[in-house]
């Protein structure tokens, strides 16, 4: 039964409070105010991508203004952190605690690699044995410094080796985990050399994960449809269709309409609904916030493709565009690079949004303020879209 009705508007500010913005920010960024924006969020996914810089890094700069990026390096680049990952959306870091509620998608991989016999999986079990035996013998390694004769690259793309391949395929599976990265590279390693025991030893049934997992999404998004909640940890809509139902019994959840929104709402019991959001931040390709693009339609009327993998001729907007967030509006984009060699932060395209007011002096600060936290010096646009002009303008009136 639904027993309220939402705004969009307000279905807006629930959200992005959900997600941590419209609070004062620290004025101090300690590994304190990185924990507590990690949990809030549950997942931080990873991306290799680092034209401007690479994904991690950006969702908890969007909310908490400049941090050190090395303490966050040293909570989730650790061999025995806080934190581990997993393919818990994608490649995400997830607090250690969480991997319990993965094994039941673990378990399904490994059934799934047993029951084709076609897999490649399935036709190297030697050397996935293999693998398996020399991290118990020489201990975590990364895939670069395990040799082997099957360890050549193949492929135009990924250009992964077989040994890459091979421990990528026991890490979904759950035979080895994270033990860290160094230089952005993961290390591997047995489950029982880096877990703790009470991670180790817990078994959570995958309707116990799911409900789990169902009421976090829920938390993080403050509010959702079905696919919405489903997609914050890559789950079946059914599955979350049948948590869902068993939280809103228990009151954790309550189910709502949205004018416009055509399928089943929820919103959490602990969503607040500010007044009013103040926020300026630029939003990784990969947070939260827009990672589902529908869902982006539905709350901003903002249409999001990532255009990294178009070629060049056919790109809309640029290369690795970062949605503008100014309150609770979404109202331009910007496609950025960190020229490091030259000290300077490029604006390679700038877009007003149609239908949105862009308060370019704020954005042009916010691009000053990023260009610092990367330790660049100058912030030039280079490039093209219908707010370029503006954009450097108030650049240029700012010093």
């Amino acid at each position: 039964m639904v027993k309220s009705v939402v705004s969009p508007a307000q279905a807006r500010r629930i959200a992005l409070a959900a997600q941590g913005f419209g609070g004062v920010p620290p004025t101090v960024v300690g590994t304190r105010q990185l924990n507590l924006a990690i949990d809030r969020l549950g997942i931080v996914q990873i991306d290799s991508v680092n034209v401007f810089e690479r994904s991690h890094y950006l969702p908890l700069y969007a909310r908490l203004g400049a941090y050190d990026r090395t303490l966050l390096d040293r909570l989730t680049f650790a061999a025995k952190g806080r934190y581990t990952e997993y393919w818990a959306h994608e490649a995400a870091f997830l607090p250690v605690a969480a991997w319990p509620l993965w094994r039941w998608k673990m378990r399904e991989y490994r059934d799934g690699y047993d029951r084709d016999d076609s897999s490649w999986a399935a036709a190297n079990q030697p050397m996935l044995q293999w693998l398996l035996d020399e991290l118990r013998t020489s201990g975590p390694l990364p895939a670069s410094a395990i040799e082997h004769d099957s360890n050549v690259r193949r492929g135009p793309w990924w250009g992964w080796s077989d040994v890459k391949r091979g421990l990528e395929v026991l890490f979904r599976t759950g035979d080895v985990v994270s033990a860290g990265r160094t230089r952005f590279e993961r290390t591997y390693a047995l489950p029982e050399q880096v877990l703790p025991g009470e991670i180790l030893d817990a078994e959570v049934s995958k309707a116990d994960a799911h409900r789990a997992l169902v009421e976090h999404a829920t938390r993080a998004h403050g509010i959702g449809t079905v696919s919405d909640i489903a997609d914050y940890f890559r789950l079946k809509v059914a599955d979350t269709t049948t948590a869902l139902r068993e939280l809103d019994d228990e009151g954790v959840v309550q189910r709502v309409e949205v004018p416009g929104w055509k399928r089943p709402t929820f919103v959490h019991r602990d969503a607040r609904l500010p007044r009013r959001i103040e926020a300026d931040a630029l939003l990784s390709p990969f947070d939260p916030v827009v990672w589902e693009r529908p869902r982006a339609e539905r709350l901003f009327g903002f249409h999001y493709r990532i255009e990294i993998y178009t070629p060049q001729p056919k790109r809309v907007f640029g290369y690795y565009v970062l949605p503008v967030l100014q309150d609770d509006a979404l109202v331009g984009r910007v496609d950025l690079k960190s020229d490091r060699q030259s000290g300077v932060l490029r604006v390679q395209a700038a877009w007003h949004e149609a239908g949105q007011t862009v308060e370019v002096e704020r954005l042009a600060g916010l691009l000053r303020r990023t260009a610092q936290w990367q330790g660049l010096g100058d912030v030039e646009v280079t490039g093209r879209g219908d707010l370029a002009p503006a954009l450097a303008s108030a650049l240029r009136a700012g010093g």
